[in-house]
């Protein structure tokens, strides 16, 4: 259902407000440059700054630009179940293939408040799901049992796994079925993931490299490991430069580098990146040949 590489889309902003334009712009460029599908609003997109509106019309822009050719998966979580019910409805009715949802932050549910969670979401909204575990943010995670009871519902597909535990894959592939959807958290560990059963990233670095995180993918899913490797040691510093201070910061200035006109403003709490920081992904750019 969902594959290769997927860039969790940053939100552009200018003069406070959601730049539509560059926004468009910025998805045109991600599909010609092969992305396999999109995810607006997620972290990487400042979801947790954007009004319920705002979260809407993202959506719905990214819907209508990409126009059916790739799928979009768009951000829906939340810490209250009726608000990411609200989010997935509204998703739903603007197009969206299916819907990313984080598990609960702040709250901490135990294992079976995670179930009841998504079991009421998938009978609110037939939006396909795609579960989202990143503990590192939420100080939540989900156990591979629990993970299992889940993937019995209907709706939902796959995981968006960024706990860092490799071996995860291999037991939630035993666990959910061959045909459990996996996608990588991390891009670091992309090579990895794949490697252990995994068919895809949904990803930070995409934004700034869309075509070469795209070709690796498709060199692994391809049986051209030679390929993929040479990619990953080409796309690794970039990787980890993107994560030398307080995301999406580094990216929509690693953006702006490589397209003058996107703007890197951000909303507040987040800030600007440091000197060290842009030092780091000025020299990632240019091992990867993007400057």
């Amino acid at each position: 259902m969902f594959r290769g590489s997927i860039p969790a889309l940053v939100t552009p902003f200018r003069d406070g407000a959601f730049d539509e334009t560059s926004y468009r712009s910025f998805v045109e460029w991600q599909i010609s440059e092969g992305s396999h599908a999109l995810v607006p609003c997620g972290t990487t997109g400042e979801s947790a700054t954007l009004t319920a509106e705002e979260h809407y019309r993202v959506i719905e822009v990214c819907v209508e630009q990409a126009a059916g050719r790739v799928p979009v998966i768009a951000g829906c979580g939340s810490n209250s179940t009726a608000t990411a019910i609200d989010t997935m409805r509204a998703a739903e009715s603007r197009g969206a293939d299916a819907a990313l949802v984080v598990l609960p932050y702040y709250n901490r549910p135990n294992q079976e408040g995670l179930y009841a969670h998504f079991a009421t979401l998938a009978e609110a909204s037939s939006l396909p799901i795609v579960v989202y575990n990143v503990p590192g943010r939420t100080v939540t995670d989900i156990q591979v049992e629990t993970l299992a009871r889940i993937a019995e519902l209907p709706t939902v597909v796959g995981i968006k796994d960024a706990s860092g535990a490799l071996a995860r894959v291999a037991a939630q592939r035993l666990a959910c079925g061959p045909d459990f959807v996996q996608l990588s958290g991390n891009d670091d560990m992309a090579l990895g993931f794949l490697a252990m059963g995994g068919v895809g990233t949904i990803s930070v670095t995409a934004n700034v490299a869309p075509r070469l995180f795209a070709e690796f993918h498709e060199a692994w899913l391809g049986g051209d490991t030679a390929t993929a490797l040479a990619l990953q040691d080409r796309l690794y510093p970039l990787h980890a430069a993107l994560f030398t201070d307080a995301s999406p910061g580094p990216v929509k200035y690693a953006l702006n580098r490589l397209r003058p006109e996107f703007p890197v403003e951000m909303r507040l709490p987040m800030t600007p990146p440091s000197k060290a920081s842009r030092d780091a992904v000025d020299a990632a750019l240019a091992h990867a040949g993007l400057v």
